[in-house]
């Protein structure tokens, strides 16, 4: 197939240009496929999609990208890692994802620490990753995650939505600073949603100094009500099937929107979380168990939750690598979750789960302009982006480790690299 022609007839730096993209196979996600299609983009928005788009009807002077013979996608919507958080793991000064010091940080909001210019948000973009959500780690309740568009040098450029879901964790790592049981896990969910439920209703109280005591400080208890009232997705990293089955019951007594990732042994329970309606972020790529709560992974995970009816997301796991999340999708459809299924999966499925479906994760009129021209099926190995578009604007595809390659590819025999004082 010939390569796809960028044709640039308007400025393409600033966000929000108008482009059409012309005679992919679109796939909406939330609709059809479309053969020969075309997306009109203005003002950093879908204008309209469709057959039959004509070339004359779009105005002299815009941006044209030609699509021919190639796949269009929305932008990957990665969910499971820290972008714009985390430089490097091991250095303690560039993590901004969590709060060592307390297992309960429910007020902790990571927006204002997200680095805009993090060397991981260009890598991961140039693999077609247009949006993400960056979230705290650690403790029972990490914290608030923010979406952010992987575009723009300040937050106010790329923040999508502040305090997106509420992070927290169950299981054997969230027990040990607790007292090691699974038990007390529990008991301190109930005990904090129960005081955020009371100081709710005793505010008053609380500021004369008249209420009962609390486990929490008020900044705390008031991040917590947006969970109880069903407004904010609770995102509860789990595993074990019996923790899972934990989790949802706690959630039932309190009408919490809950969310699962991890979920290596969701499969056993399948059942249970589809009739619930509780989605679950998972790993494909995980069979081999790091722990003992996972001592039921197994790669069909994301296909067996599909057939049982469960909203499925797929995610990396990480921040460093979060464009590997084609790999595991393409690996979860190798172990039967229909392909359409897994594309749902890096898209409109998260943004759904994140309230922002109404913006993101699919190809509709109205919708944010992220999308991506594949140069194939986007899930296989040899396939890379030839385009990518946020917010209508064409981003460059390169990054750090481009500019590394491109140095030290073709090095001269007579010139040595230079030492760190410069010399031979």
């Amino acid at each position: 197939m010939a390569a796809a022609v960028l044709l640039i007839t308007a400025p393409a730096g600033a966000i929000g240009q108008d482009v059409a993209v012309m005679g992919g196979t679109v796939h909406t996600v939330s609709g059809e496929v479309l053969d020969g299609a075309s997306v009109v983009i203005r003002d950093g928005r879908i204008e309209a999609v469709g057959i039959g788009i004509a070339i004359p009807a779009i105005p002299d002077g815009m941006a044209r990208i030609d699509a021919t013979d190639r796949i269009v996608t929305p932008g990957l919507f990665e969910i499971t890692g820290s972008l714009g958080l985390v430089e490097i793991g091991m250095v303690g000064s560039t993590v901004d994802a969590s709060m060592n010091d307390d297992p309960v940080r429910a007020a902790f909001d990571v927006a204002d620490a997200i680095n805009p210019r993090s060397v991981l948000i260009p890598v991961n973009r140039a693999a077609g990753i247009t949006t993400a959500l960056t979230a705290p780690t650690g403790g029972l309740i990490s914290g608030q995650a923010a979406v952010i568009d992987l575009v723009g040098d300040r937050l106010d450029d790329m923040l999508v939505r502040p305090r997106a879901a509420m992070i927290a964790s169950y299981g054997a790592g969230a027990a040990t600073p607790l007292g090691g049981s699974r038990a007390a896990v529990s008991l301190r969910l109930r005990e904090l949603l129960d005081d955020a439920r009371y100081w709710r209703e005793h505010r008053a109280e609380f500021d004369a100094g008249r209420s009962r005591d609390l486990a929490r400080s008020r900044l705390d208890l008031e991040a917590l009500l947006p969970v109880l009232d069903g407004a904010m997705p609770l995102i509860v990293n789990v595993h074990r099937a019996s923790d899972i089955e934990a989790v949802l019951r706690i959630a039932g007594e309190y009408g919490i929107h809950l969310a699962i990732r991890g979920a290596a042994e969701a499969w056993m329970v399948a059942d249970r979380l589809a009739a619930v309606g509780v989605p679950v972020v998972v790993k494909p790529l995980t069979s081999r168990p790091s722990g003992f709560d996972r001592l039921g992974a197994r790669f069909d995970n994301a296909a067996i939750l599909h057939r049982a009816g469960v909203d499925v997301i797929i995610g990396s796991f990480s921040s460093h690598n979060a464009r590997w999340v084609t790999l595991e999708a393409g690996n979860a459809v190798r172990h039967g979750l229909p392909w359409a299924a897994a594309l749902e999966a890096v898209t409109l499925g998260p943004a759904r789960l994140l309230d922002v479906a109404d913006s993101h994760g699919s190809i509709e009129p109205g919708r944010v302009a992220n999308l991506v021209v594949w140069s194939g099926d986007p899930f296989e190995l040899g396939t890379r982006p030839e385009t990518i578009l946020i917010r209508g604007e064409t981003v460059p595809a390169g990054s750090r480790q481009d500019l590394l390659m491109r140095r030290y590819r073709e090095l001269d025999p007579d010139r040595p690299p230079a030492t760190r004082d410069g010399g031979p």
